[in-house]
């Protein structure tokens, strides 16, 4: 009457449950894992040889600096500018001057020409002395006599000459006494010719009425030129 002395073991059925501890599951703690390896290594690139990261006073003296470079920068092109500008305002003067250059060399070589003619056709001294007082010119008035004189050399003779005139005024005193006054004599230094142009002091009271003219060679007592012009009234 007493069946088997074995016992069934338990076996779950469908409709029961029961109480199982579960751990993390592999897939997680691996992806967990790499993302905190992922980050560590990341960390240490950024640290390892990424840029240094500036403090604040480091970034100020960046700014400070940066706008002192903006500055100097807009400074110098400032003075480029100006220096540009100035460049074209010393061209535009040299263009203007090579203008004017090349007007008066037109003009020298005008005068040039009329000085040769002038020096070809000039009178001779009456006298035919080389140097020679070609035309003399006298203007009196205030105590003061006015002169200018063309002292000229022959084209053969023509050489280096320097020397002294002496002006010699006949004239009259006021007083009606007739007299010859010597006046101050001045230098005289040519080549070919010479324009002698000047005013010297007569006595006062004392009217000339012709000058005699002598030139002198330097350190010679002889009378290399002379002419006698009378003053005009």
């Amino acid at each position: 009457m007493f069946g088997s002395s074995k016992r069934q073991a338990f076996r779950p059925t469908a409709y029961g449950h029961s109480r199982r501890r579960r751990g993390i599951p592999r897939w997680l703690v691996l992806l967990l894992t790499g993302i905190v390896l992922g980050a560590g290594g990341l960390l240490f690139l950024q640290k390892s040889y990424g840029p240094t990261r500036l403090t604040v006073e480091q970034s100020e003296q960046l700014h400070y600096d940066l706008n002192s470079v903006n500055m100097d920068k807009q400074r110098l092109q400032s003075q480029l500018n100006q220096h540009i500008q100035e460049l074209k305002e010393a061209h535009a003067r040299i263009q203007s001057q090579d203008a004017e250059l090349i007007e008066r060399q037109t003009e020298i070589d005008r005068l040039s020409s009329d000085v040769a003619l002038f020096t070809e056709t000039a009178p001779e001294d009456p006298r035919g002395t080389s140097p020679g007082i070609r035309a003399v010119s006298f203007n009196f008035a205030d105590d003061q006599l006015d002169y200018h004189i063309l002292v000229m050399q022959d084209a053969d003779k023509a050489q280096p000459f320097t020397g002294e005139v002496t002006l010699t005024a006949a004239g009259r005193y006021s007083n009606g006494r007739n007299a010859n006054e010597e006046l101050a004599p001045f230098p005289v230094s040519l080549e070919r010719y010479t324009h002698l142009q000047g005013t010297v002091e007569v006595p006062e009271g004392f009217t000339p009425r012709e000058v005699t003219i002598q030139i002198r060679a330097q350190g010679s007592d002889r009378v290399s030129a002379m002419r006698v012009i009378r003053v005009p009234r």
